[in-house]
């Protein structure tokens, strides 16, 4: 008779359950989010500082009410696009382009989960934007009803869900330098022209007529609409919706693990 294999102490390994692989998969992906200088340049310091600028002066005209108010709505539409799109879609690119994503799409934590982890860490890195941003524009004058507050959550959600679908289509079908290029030029695109800061209202019809169909004018007016005038903006939330349902159905198709 043969006598039983040693075993270990401890006993067989076993991966961490669901939840705790993706929350694991969160922290580090928020931390790396938040340890890029360039990203928390793009994040958070040109956001600031655009804020600032619109509210020192008188140019371009951000159309009727609180200037300041109107810069804040515009400003925090941008720090959506800046994590949810640009910085997402640069990280997810060259992880992608350096293996980064094959390798743990094989592991335990699954595609899936991956992905799950990418939206919670977008979502607190977020949410710190919006803080820090948000006491930037109390200092320098603005006051928002707090009737309004829970619906400009919900617009930050469905806009950040719509640019993260939107960067993983860039991400999952470009080279991570042309994903490098293509997301800062958007990101320069949409702050001028884009109808996030600046309302399609407030440019000629034939350009307006095209921009408020945009994901960016969805989100800069719902934001508008809920913090400055004080009305449910239900048509941008449906199109924000549409946008996002849309985007993610051609990330699902045409995203791609590895070069």
């Amino acid at each position: 008779m043969t006598s039983p294999a040693p075993t270990s102490g401890t006993g067989p390994t076993r991966p961490a359950p669901p939840a705790r692989r993706v929350l694991a998969q969160a922290a580090f992906e928020t931390r790396t989010l938040l340890g890029n200088g360039e990203q928390l340049l793009v994040a958070v310091v040109l956001p600031a500082l655009a804020l600032i600028a619109l509210h020192l002066t008188d140019v371009p005209d951000l159309g009727p009410g609180s200037r300041t108010d109107l810069a804040t709505a515009g400003v925090l539409g941008l720090a959506v696009v800046s994590t949810a799109f640009t910085g997402q879609a640069i990280q997810t690119g060259f992880d992608r382009r350096y293996g980064v994503l094959r390798l743990l799409g094989t592991t335990p934590l699954g595609r899936d989960g991956l992905l799950l982890a990418k939206m919670l860490a977008v979502a607190v890195v977020l949410a710190v934007q919006v803080v820090l941003l948000s006491v930037l524009a109390l200092a320098l004058g603005w006051w928002p009803e707090l009737a309004a507050l829970p619906g400009a959550v919900l617009t930050l959600a469905l806009g950040g869900a719509a640019f993260v679908a939107l960067a993983l289509v860039l991400a999952g079908t470009m080279r991570a330098e042309a994903v490098l290029a293509v997301a800062n030029l958007l990101w320069v695109l949409l702050l001028g022209a884009g109808g996030l800061v600046l309302s399609a209202d407030q440019m000629p019809d034939a350009v307006g007529g095209l921009v408020r169909w945009l994901p960016s004018a969805a989100l800069g007016d719902a934001l508008r609409a809920g913090l400055v005038d004080g009305v449910v903006p239900w048509r941008e939330w449906g199109l924000l919706a549409l946008w996002a349902l849309g985007l993610g159905a051609l990330a699902a198709r045409t995203f791609r693990w590895d070069d």
